[in-house]
């Protein structure tokens, strides 16, 4: 079988797809190459719109956006194969998340867009895509899947070590040397600070959260926000857009608030949430590695160190993987899981009934 595996990440901050071309041959995550293509305007609001119920013909539209979605993950793969010149026969599948646009395993479904069928026809490359319904089907919340990932590239046999992603959802992954690996979804990431800026500043994110530290937190805003029942709720758990949106922002809001203020506390939102789960669990790890496009923010990772004092706070950089890519290259792994008929999921994560082999696959 080649050894190549390509990963396809585009998450719920809707900033673009990460594709990132690895070798597990060796035993070890050799990593290849990496690509970003952000998404094209339309399609990007297009999802957005996708992500709220109502609205005419969701079913046609989905599909659309599925294929258009599938040629975008295409031309990632196909320029990603080009510039470090892999041939299609020299990889032995793709893993594909997929773009979430429902997520509610409470009602025992999740739905993430990808025609799989033409991903594979468009790259000559065998396809895994739909990864959470099965775990889902075993009972599970079909979230978080990095943290088997995590625990096979960054498990250390004498250090605890917690690896947290902040990509539009927050979630962590505890470490230890021996005994169960856990992890569960925090809460926001950069989703509520994206949206913020989005609607004040005309801008997709705030970068290096400058604009944050131009305000201060609403300290009775993020009592208010931190005492809602989802950070309080026993793991395992998992979130996403359906709860975590403008439409819950608005509830904390009197409409008075200085918008800089409003950005600084959601920023505090995500540290507290971190810091809270990092913290609940009571373990001797004292190595926090964050990875996901919140790890560039400048202020947010000084104020997550902050918080986390007595903790080392870095990024996945040091642990020799960019924190841009670790969800593509843990899907990458998920898949190379699925063609060899192991399991993908952690059954004490996602609390499924057991261990699963996760995804579709669709062969070249």
């Amino acid at each position: 079988m080649p050894g190549y595996y390509i990963g396809l990440m585009s998450g719920t901050s809707l900033d673009g797809v990460d594709a990132a071309i690895c070798d597990f041959s060796s035993g070890n995550t050799h990593v290849s190459g990496h690509l970003h293509l952000p998404f094209p305007a339309e399609l990007r609001a297009e999802l957005l719109s996708l992500n709220q119920a109502g609205g005419c013909d969701e079913l046609r539209r989905c599909t659309l956006a599925a294929s258009s979605l599938a040629r975008l993950y295409a031309g990632a793969v196909l320029g990603l194969l080009e510039t470090h010149r892999i041939e299609p026969s020299d990889v032995a599948a793709i893993g594909c998340h997929g773009q979430t646009v429902r997520h509610q395993p409470d009602a025992g479904y999740t739905v993430q867009l990808v025609n799989g069928a033409l991903l594979a026809e468009l790259t000559g490359i065998s396809v895994v895509c739909d990864f959470r319904s099965r775990d889902i089907a075993a009972g599970g919340q079909g979230a978080p899947l990095v943290p088997a990932f995590h625990q096979a590239i960054f498990g250390c046999p004498d250090k605890h070590r917690i690896v947290v992603n902040i990509g539009g959802i927050a979630n962590l992954t505890s470490l230890p040397p021996s005994g169960a690996v856990t992890g569960f979804d925090c809460g926001p990431g950069n989703m509520l600070m994206d949206a913020w800026a989005q609607r004040h500043q005309n801008v997709p994110y705030d970068e290096n959260g400058l604009w944050a530290t131009s305000g201060k937190p609403i300290t009775e805003m993020l009592r208010r926000m931190l005492a809602y029942e989802y950070f309080n709720r026993a793991p395992p758990k998992s979130t996403g857009r359906e709860t975590f949106n403008a439409a819950w922002l608005a509830q904390y809001l009197n409409g008075d608030e200085n918008p800089a203020d409003v950005q600084a506390t959601l920023l505090a939102l995500t540290v507290c949430g971190i810091a809270d789960a990092v913290n609940e669990g009571r373990t001797t790890a004292c190595e926090v590695f964050v990875c996901g496009g919140g790890a560039q923010n400048t202020a947010l990772m000084d104020a997550l160190s902050l918080k986390l004092a007595s903790h080392r706070v870095t990024t996945t950089e040091v642990l020799g993987v960019s924190p841009q890519i670790v969800e593509a290259l843990a899907f990458a792994w998920l898949a190379k899981q699925n063609l060899e008929s192991q399991p993908g999921n952690l059954p004490a994560v996602t609390g499924a009934n057991g261990a699963r082999i996760l995804g579709a696959l669709y062969r070249a």
